[in-house]
């Protein structure tokens, strides 16, 4: 049975699925072993120190896989300057860029005369709209279910993507609690092309460098194990609840602002949880999609389920 739409075929992969950019998790490992199960693998680039790290892990990829890979810049991230890391991605031909976080037109006007495929993570129709503007091929439409920073409008998947798919005319791909062959259907169902996964390829064999407590806690959790932090900051995002992200809420209630958040919210905060398994001295992001995460397969094995329960899915609307 082909999974073909317009995600699939200007990205050149076999299945509209796309790993998420998984800030200080997406690198060559995991990006490689989605791309080798007919999806759209992805590095992070803006976790990296330098950006001829981001060359060693866009070279490790491709002796890992041949098939197409992304690159993903979160430039919202403290404002970190990118140009240097988006240099290396042109350089290396690369054929994916996927932006998240901020406003992505310095990016495309860096992209020019390029080949490179441009995808930009919206939160909001507004943006969705301003993106293909701007010369996005495609939207990534994240609703408030999704783990990781969100849109400040809390508006679920489910009114959110068929918004953006009416207002646009370039392809729309789905994020935010989809992790099985049901989410990917109910996506294209509201008419997007293409879904994108975050916290389902943490829990993944292939995910490396999360540490296997924080791969435990998305197995086990619920879905109302989450919160979202920093809203007082402008920057919404779900994480794992926990003693450590009550220590924020609380920060946040008393208007805590970023001088008295910066170190509980850091990156050195989130890699202590994720990286060292120190749960109770940091925080780890994840989306309610943790309710539906019930084992650790590798990616080829999830990408078999999800498909084989997709198309059980087709052949039973068929009827």
């Amino acid at each position: 049975m082909k999974w073909q739409t317009r995600v699939s075929d200007f990205l050149n992969i076999q299945f509209p699925i796309i790993q998420g950019g998984l800030a200080y998790l997406a690198y060559s490992e995991l990006a490689a072993a989605v791309s080798n199960a007919g999806g759209l693998g992805q590095i992070t680039a803006m976790s990296l120190a330098n950006p001829e790290l981001l060359r060693e892990e866009i070279q490790k990829v491709r002796q890992l896989t041949d098939k197409p890979f992304g690159v993903n810049f979160a430039i919202g991230q403290q404002g970190r300057p990118f140009a240097d890391y988006l240099q290396v991605a042109i350089e290396e031909e690369v054929p994916v860029v996927s932006m998240t976080g901020g406003n992505p037109a310095p990016i495309f006007d860096q992209l020019k005369g390029t080949k490179i495929k441009k995808l930009v993570l919206v939160a909001a129709r507004r943006q969705a709209v301003k993106a293909e503007e701007l010369g996005a091929d495609a939207v990534m439409v994240v609703g408030q279910e999704g783990g990781g920073h969100l849109g400040r409008d809390d508006i679920g998947s489910m009114v959110l993507i068929p918004q953006v798919v009416d207002a646009v005319s370039i392809p729309v791909i789905a994020s935010g609690g989809i992790g099985d062959g049901r989410g990917l259907m109910a996506a294209l169902s509201l008419g997007a092309e293409g879904i994108e996964m975050g916290t389902r390829f943490i829990a993944t064999q292939e995910c490396v460098h999360a540490h296997e407590d924080y791969k435990r806690k998305l197995v086990e959790g619920a879905e109302y194990e989450t919160v979202v932090i920093k809203r007082t900051l402008g920057a919404p995002g779900r994480a794992i609840a926990n003693s450590w992200t009550g220590k924020i809420l609380k920060l946040e209630r008393q208007n805590g602002e970023y001088e008295q958040l910066k170190d509980f919210i850091s990156g050195n905060a989130n890699k202590r949880y994720i990286y060292d398994g120190k749960t109770a001295e940091g925080f780890a992001w994840a989306g309610q999609v943790m309710g539906l995460i019930k084992d650790v397969p590798t990616v080829a094995e999830l990408f078999k389920r999800m498909i084989n329960e997709a198309e059980q899915i087709r052949a039973k609307w068929g009827k």
